[in-house]
């Protein structure tokens, strides 16, 4: 029989015998409401008694032993009343934690639910439909419009329109080019598409999202742990105080109703349950948080260190500025410089060719084109000749003209600057910088109003662009020049003296988010081996998320920690006031039900985002 029957039956067996009692009690009935009292109590006492033997054989003791104390003493002591109410709360507080474990797991159960299982495979004999777990690494797959994508994979088709919300939390739909990564369980939103599968099912993003939420219930966070520690002292500290009382009273019913209002029920699920909550939220938002432990490790957070290109910065350069000579048109310029790129496999040519298809512009088939490596390159376009490249390459020892800006570099020394000559005279100057992302600067401010207060930038890149990026950005110390075992050992460094995390991106991230106490992988361009090595993976391709991980951790351990000490600490409160007699048994029966009750409630608040 499923528990959650059993915990019903046994609430029906109790509420029953206490309906029962008060009738026999009023109407004069043959068999005494004492009787039917505590016949209603044994199989509940009992059902307790089969649990706590079965954790016990595991080596748990659970501090539901005082509910069961609290049952057989009410008995024992003519009080069969109390024990009936206890026995109600008891079982009511076992479909408590049912409901609140429910409520807190069903953005997993969710996941589960819309897991992908099928998927059209392209063979040579047409399109065949096959598990999702058969799929295979080069396949060619077709999705249907309103379809969930079984596994990664990059797309063949010019654009594709996908609906990502279950996996980044983005509400709108995004557009995906050729050669873009797609991700399982995202949803087609337009028509339908081909892509090719770059990882098996089990492999892919979505069944990632899947297992890590599951850690969250597997993981016991070093919190939760010293919470059930704490709540194991509560069963000696009991008995301690309705021993006392009975002995200093002279009055056995007042060690009843310390028993009885000590009995904890849901009390100790708090913890878990605020934490699943937790990881669950963060998920709604692209966030996947690795388990109870990451969740609040990453609460006590204290220093962040943060890559620069790819966290930081947008990853790739752009154009940031395009000077042009005297009735010189600006769009005329990019056109004929990006049909001449083309030819270039440069990073740089491929952002001017995607700028220029952008803005929807006619490039042209270049011809005679040669390249000088590390310089720039030359050829005709549409009958012109271009040379686009270094100062050197296109004006040689020749002076600037004067439209040129003073400041070449545009952004200092973290740009580049292109000159395009055309028909030998000097026509345009292109700016490229990898960008700062929009939000970055907002992303380490707000990190700081939460209690972050020590922001780095740990890089390989030069000192002097490293720089160029940090005096944009509200950032406490630099440390440029870096090789991956140098930034492990300012990682170190850092650890030693708070609570440190790591955001990275990128393959040589990932031995300095394994070596802090928490790592952050920007994981949205697919960097497999960092999110591996990371606690917390943020899907969406905003550093933004970093910011908003971290609060949600510090309000998750907040939620727990108060549904905790103030729980406890009620019910120490209430044991005392029946000690000295002012909360008869079955008021404390019922006051510790609504104390129960609201801790639980407080801490399903993990799940929205509202305090």
């Amino acid at each position: 029989m499923p528990e959650i029957a059993i915990h019903l039956s046994l609430l029906a067996v109790a509420f029953a015998g206490a309906v029962a009692g008060f009738a026999a009690s009023h109407l004069d009935w043959p068999v005494s409401a004492n009787l039917i009292w505590s016949a209603a109590t044994i199989p509940v006492a009992l059902a307790l008694a089969i649990s706590m033997l079965r954790d016990l054989l595991i080596g748990r003791v659970g501090v539901d032993a005082i509910a069961l104390v609290a049952m057989i003493t009410s008995i024992a002591m003519g009080e069969p009343l109390a024990g009936t109410v206890v026995a109600m709360m008891y079982s009511g507080g076992n479909l408590l934690e049912d409901y609140a474990r429910g409520k807190a797991e069903r953005e997993l159960r969710s996941l589960r639910d819309r897991t992908p299982r099928v998927a059209h495979r392209r063979d040579p004999k047409g399109l065949v439909d096959i598990a999702a777990e058969a799929v295979l690494p080069g396949d060619e797959l077709l999705v249907r419009a309103g379809e969930l994508l079984p596994v990664d994979g990059e797309l063949l088709d010019a654009t594709a329109k996908l609906d990502e919300s279950a996996v980044t939390g983005e509400p709108l739909p995004e557009t995906r080019s050729k050669g873009d990564l797609l991700r399982s369980g995202t949803v087609n939103a337009g028509e339908a598409f081909h892509y090719r599968a770059s990882a098996a099912a089990q492999e892919s993003t979505y069944a990632g999202i899947v297992r890590m939420v599951e850690a969250a219930q597997t993981a016991k966070a070093p919190f939760i742990r010293m919470a059930d520690r704490f709540a194991l002292l509560l069963l000696p500290a009991t008995l301690l105080v309705a021993g006392l009382a009975w002995w200093l009273s002279g009055e056995p019913i007042r060690a009843l109703a310390v028993l009885v209002v000590a009995t904890p029920c849901p009390l100790i699920l708090a913890a878990p349950v605020a934490f699943i909550g937790g990881v669950s939220r963060a998920a709604r938002s692209g966030i996947l948080i690795k388990g109870s432990s990451a969740i609040e490790a990453l609460g006590r957070i204290r220093t962040a260190i943060f890559d620069k290109t790819g966290t930081l910065t947008e990853g790739g350069a752009r154009l940031i500025a395009l000077h042009t000579a005297p009735h010189v048109d600006a769009d005329e310029i990019l056109r004929l410089v990006a049909s001449l790129e083309q030819a270039s496999h440069h990073v740089l040519a491929e952002t001017l060719v995607g700028l220029a298809r952008q803005k929807a512009l006619p490039l042209a088939h270049p011809s005679d084109v040669r390249e000088y490596r590390g310089s720039g390159l030359e050829g005709t376009v549409d009958g012109r000749h271009l040379r686009a490249g270094s100062r050197s390459l296109v004006l040689g020892e020749a002076p600037l003209p004067d439209w040129v800006p003073s400041t070449e570099a545009g952004n200092g020394s973290s740009a580049l600057t292109i000159f395009v000559a055309v028909d030998q005279a000097v026509a345009a100057l292109l700016v490229m910088a990898d960008a700062i992302r929009p939000d970055a600067s907002e992303t380490l401010r707000h990190l700081r109003e939460i209690g972050v207060d020590r922001l780095l930038m740990v890089t390989g890149d030069d000192a002097d662009t490293a720089a160029a990026i940090a005096a944009q950005l509200p950032i406490d110390a630099v440390r440029a020049d870096c090789s991956p075992a140098e930034k492990v050992a300012a990682i170190k460094a850092e650890k030693a003296q708070r609570p440190t995390m790591m955001v990275g991106d990128g393959l040589n991230d990932a031995p300095a988010l394994a070596a802090a106490d928490i790592g952050v992988a920007m994981g949205a361009r697919g960097a497999t081996a960092s999110s591996e090595a990371a606690d917390v993976v943020i899907l969406v391709d905003k550093v933004g998320r970093v910011a908003e991980a971290v609060a949600t951790a510090q309000r998750t351990r907040k939620i727990a920690r108060q549904s905790i000490v103030v729980g406890l600490g009620l019910s120490g409160i209430a044991m005392v006031f029946a000690g000295f007699g002012l909360i008869p048994p079955v008021t404390g029966a019922l006051l510790q039900q609504g104390i129960d009750i609201a801790v639980i409630l407080n801490a399903l608040r993990t799940l929205t985002g509202e305090d």
